[in-house]
């Protein structure tokens, strides 16, 4: 224990943030059959018996090696035509709804909860949405702005590696890293735009990216909230009109050139663990990088050259000598292993080691820097 202190002085400590980012790429083919045994058995896909959600892993989820990556659920507000009494688990829709809208978007000054909007010129509010919470494991502190993309088939067939992949609708955060917002309660959040893959003989593309969130060339889609780790997305991503007016998504058996008229009809009629599976058969692609924040506080320890020349430790004297004296007009000299950050009265808070000993005498003077990451 040490029997000598020295203050710190206010330039003697200093504050930094610094962000590690790691790339998280999730394929389509664990999610929709890599690990199933049997046709209808999802062994990565977990089910629960309340059926309010479906929890997808990276591997069979009864194995010690499994890892949760994200869940996977839908709504609609009390405002969608979709919405009504006769529905497949209508309550459990809206409330679903109106849970991801209390804990993302808020209450407005009425006391009521808001429903998710685009936040573009007057707004689009989206009654009917598709939510997917990744996993903290993922995520860390946050999803790094502008980095984060997913990518949907958008025919009616879902057999991964089928032909329904031929045409596909990605969301990103095109302008993330500079076009956020931060009305949110769970913190900064950015807008998913929409573009796709060509139509091929059905026509042009279904989505372009000829002008920032214009409605008929770049559509917003979606919202991602970075800290939060959420993606919400419109249902609307599957409606039936396209620019080409030739594609119809309904997530049910339709096909192109049929004619359905809604937006994400199937979910009035099926369970959400069924519209949950719907979904997640159609993800072709999901990638986006991670945030793990740092915050440090560096501590420069500075001896001077008339200071910690001896050592407390009680082999530093023989017969009432410094061992490390032969003579007495030597100057006395120490060597430095540990140092010890104390509170103010004098109890330790943090010990730093050195790599190996350092020499301290009379002759000169030593700054240690101590970093401490939390």
């Amino acid at each position: 224990m040490a029997t000598t202190f020295k203050n710190f002085l206010s330039n003697d400590i200093a504050n930094a943030r610094t962000l590690l980012h790691e790339s998280i790429p999730i394929t389509g083919s664990i999610i929709s059959g890599t690990y199933d045994t049997a046709a209808g058995t999802k062994n990565s896909i977990k089910t629960f018996g309340h059926g309010m959600f479906e929890s997808v892993y990276d591997y069979p989820y009864l194995s010690s090696s499994a890892n949760h990556i994200f869940d996977m659920t839908a709504g609609y507000s009390s405002a969608s035509p979709l919405s009504g009494s006769s529905n497949t688990q209508n309550a459990k829709k809206i409330n679903l709804y109106n849970q991801m809208a209390q804990y993302l978007v808020g209450y407005d000054e009425t006391g009521s909860i808001k429903k998710f909007t685009i936040p573009i010129g007057a707004g689009t509010v989206m009654n009917e949405v598709f939510v997917v919470p990744f996993s903290r494991l993922l995520t860390k502190d946050e999803v790094k702005k502008g980095s984060f993309s997913i990518e949907f088939g958008l025919t009616g067939s879902h057999t991964f590696g089928g032909r329904n992949f031929d045409i596909r609708g990605k969301l990103f955060d095109y302008s993330g890293s500079s076009g956020y917002y931060v009305d949110s309660p769970a913190g900064e959040y950015g807008v998913l735009y929409a573009t796709s893959s060509d139509l091929g003989t059905f026509g042009s593309k279904i989505f372009n990216a000829e002008t920032l969130g214009d409605a008929t060339t770049m559509p917003a889609l979606g919202l991602l909230y970075y800290q939060a780790g959420i993606a919400v997305v419109s249902g609307a991503l599957f409606n039936s009109v396209s620019k080409a007016g030739a594609l119809n998504n309904d997530l049910g058996p339709s096909s192109l050139g049929s004619t359905f008229s809604g937006s994400f009809d199937c979910i009035t009629g099926s369970t959400l663990n069924t519209v949950s599976e719907a979904i997640q058969n159609r993800i072709y692609n999901i990638s986006f990088n991670n945030t793990t924040e740092l915050n440090s506080t560096i501590y420069f320890c500075r001896a001077g050259h008339s200071e910690f020349n001896y050592s407390s430790n009680p082999t530093y004297l023989s017969g009432s000598k410094l061992r490390v004296k032969t003579r007495a007009s030597d100057t006395p000299v120490s060597y430095f292993s540990t140092v010890g950050l104390y509170s103010a009265d004098n109890e330790l808070l943090a010990v730093a080691k050195l790599s190996e000993p350092l020499r301290k005498d009379p002759t000169n003077e030593v700054t240690l820097r101590v970093r401490l990451d939390y």
